[in-house]
């Protein structure tokens, strides 16, 4: 008899309550490429009232933090480009004579 790999301490035996799970892995895992399309699309549903955004990223397999990164992303990018001061002057307020 083989040994339960799903219980504390290996030991033999097995109960009705157990469940062994076995992955296989055939090959190396690469990384998931997103098209801009694709995002655009996620952050968007992430953008809708009431919306829970870790449900979209939960729904797409991604991560809630990726789904934030993504937005931030695309919020910065559409963001019009303004200088941080923007010069001013000052000038005095002069009052008609008749009104001193």
């Amino acid at each position: 008899m083989s040994p339960n790999i799903g219980s504390p301490g290996g030991s033999t035996g097995s109960s009705p309550m157990t469940k062994q799970h076995i992955e296989v892995i055939t090959s190396v895992e690469r990384r998931r490429h997103w098209s801009r399309e694709e995002k655009e699309r996620l952050v968007a549903a992430a953008l809708e009232p009431g919306t829970v955004v870790s449900d979209v990223a939960r729904l797409a397999g991604i991560h809630v933090s990726q789904l934030f990164r993504w937005r931030k992303e695309f919020c910065q990018i559409s963001a019009p480009s303004l200088p941080p001061f923007v010069p001013m002057i000052v000038v005095p307020i002069t009052r008609p004579s008749w009104r001193r």
